[in-house]
């Protein structure tokens, strides 16, 4: 019962896992705009969750898909201070979700202005991948509520 469960939930809780990701990866390209030498990442989507889905086994046969693990904060490691100022500590926090190598490979993206410090972020650009990405992520959600609203629905009626 519990795998039909997991099946039904599988492809949008993989969906909201690769938007999630490139959400991470667009903000890494928006904050190192002014890094020189940096060279902008993306990954395709559809590739990435087909890869997803075809490494969990959501696509090609009956085995369920890795439930995605939460967000946890370790004390495993102690953070480096290259200042006199920066404050010491030993909290990191660890990926959410699946494995991201399960994505597909990193795609570099192809500068439509190069810049003189080889810097390939075009911020523009990166803005409207970013909502784009984050409006898509939004819509996942609300299909997936939806979902677990009309299966709470049809466990809790009374006919």
């Amino acid at each position: 019962m519990l795998d039909r469960l997991d099946k039904e939930f599988a492809f949008g809780r993989e969906a909201l896992d690769v938007r999630a990701y490139r959400q991470e990866l667009l903000s890494s390209n928006i904050a190192n705009a002014d890094t020189p030498g940096y060279k902008a990442r993306d990954v395709e989507f559809s590739s990435a969750l087909a890869g997803a889905l075809k490494q969990g086994g959501g696509a090609t046969n009956n085995s369920t898909l890795k439930m995605a693990q939460p967000v946890s904060v370790s004390t495993s490691s102690g953070l480096a201070t290259t200042a006199k100022g920066h404050m010491s500590g030993t909290s990191t926090l660890s990926a959410s979700g699946g494995s991201s190598d399960d994505y597909g490979k990193l795609a570099y993206r192809v500068p439509s202005q190069p810049s003189l410090d080889g810097n390939t972020v075009d911020l523009d650009s990166e803005r409207v991948q970013f909502a784009d990405n984050a409006l898509h992520f939004e819509a996942g959600m609300t299909v997936l509520s939806s979902q677990i609203k009309s299966m709470m629905s049809a466990i809790t009626s009374n006919s």
